[in-house]
């Protein structure tokens, strides 16, 4: 259900075809919310069936033709009474955990090499979005396009949350893998 809101608010970014979703998808909330293409190809197809989203098919010539998504004035309605809706309570999954959880059963170098995955996966996430994080400055740095779909301070702000979010959390996450390392396999 999440998605939906989701697709919504980066529709209010702009037109986008689902192709141009998925990129300003995996640009954007991919750092705290994920999907492949053939879930948000369905979350863009039960949005315009519930009429929260218009296409315009735009033809092309030697190409498909592209299907442009606009959100409509429902669409926007109810992307601000999710906005506003109490948050919904969070089940945490974490596979990592569940692992770590019953990795008293194997050896020590087997948690070595569980804890080991589990670094390499943060540090690669912190890369993506330290990449990310240098992207988005030098595109505010340059103006522009890219720059001026921003609306506003407030909309720069709020989306630069979210990634300082996910930075917090990798940087985090490698504090607490080293200490656990220090404590399990000393």
């Amino acid at each position: 259900m999440v998605l939906r809101y989701l697709v919504l608010g980066l529709l209010t970014l702009r037109p986008m075809t689902g192709y141009d979703l998925k990129r300003a998808f995996d640009s954007s909330v991919r750092h705290f919310w994920a999907a492949d293409r053939s879930q948000l190809y369905r979350t863009l197809a039960a949005i315009v069936d519930a009429g929260l989203a218009e296409v315009e098919v735009v033809p092309q010539e030697s190409y498909p033709d592209r299907k442009v998504h606009t959100i409509t004035d429902a669409g926007r309605a109810a992307l601000r009474d999710w906005l506003g809706s109490p948050l919904e309570a969070e089940d945490s999954r974490e596979p990592f955990l569940g692992r770590l959880f019953f990795a008293d059963q194997v050896d020590d170098a087997e948690v070595a090499a569980l804890l080991a995955a589990r670094r390499a996966q943060a540090e690669e996430t912190l890369a993506a979005l330290t990449a990310e994080e240098e992207r988005v400055a030098a595109v505010l740095a340059g103006g522009g396009p890219d720059a001026d779909r921003v609306r506003g301070t407030r909309g720069l702000a709020l989306r630069l949350a979210t990634l300082r979010h996910g930075l917090a959390h990798a940087r985090t996450e490698l504090a607490w893998l080293a200490e656990t390392e220090r404590e399990v396999l000393a």
